[in-house]
């Protein structure tokens, strides 16, 4: 059992910047691949940004430059400093972490975060 709480969210001006949390607790050994989502009103749910096990990043090119994720192991938290932020921005942001189901990560179960409301005014 995994638990996911994620917080951070607010409204802030366009051109500032929030930073996201996500701590997962419950009964696993290590994380696999986690990331964060966001869906707008009327849209689908997209991927951000993902950090895997061997450190490497990706994000969806209309954050690049803009958004940074990272985590702390020790803490099994996970983080998205945004910066920059535009009124495109606006939407809830979802944590999604990856737990083994056996051995290795090659076969996972996902959790997911309540979702934080990020609103970016003009």
């Amino acid at each position: 059992q995994v638990q996911v709480v994620e917080s951070g969210g607010g409204s802030v001006q366009a051109g500032g910047s929030l930073k996201l949390s996500c701590a997962a607790s419950g009964n696993f050994i290590s994380l696999c691949e986690m990331g964060w989502y966001r869906q707008a009103p009327g849209k689908e749910r997209e991927l951000v940004s993902t950090v895997k096990r061997d450190g490497t990043t990706s994000y969806v090119d209309s954050v690049k430059g803009r958004f940074t994720i990272s985590q702390n192991n020790a803490k099994n938290t996970l983080y998205l400093q945004m910066n920059s932020l535009k009124t495109e921005d606006t939407a809830v942001y979802y944590c999604a972490v990856h737990t083994p189901v056996s051995w290795s990560c090659l076969a996972r179960k996902k959790y997911w975060g309540q979702g934080t409301q990020v609103t970016v005014s003009s």
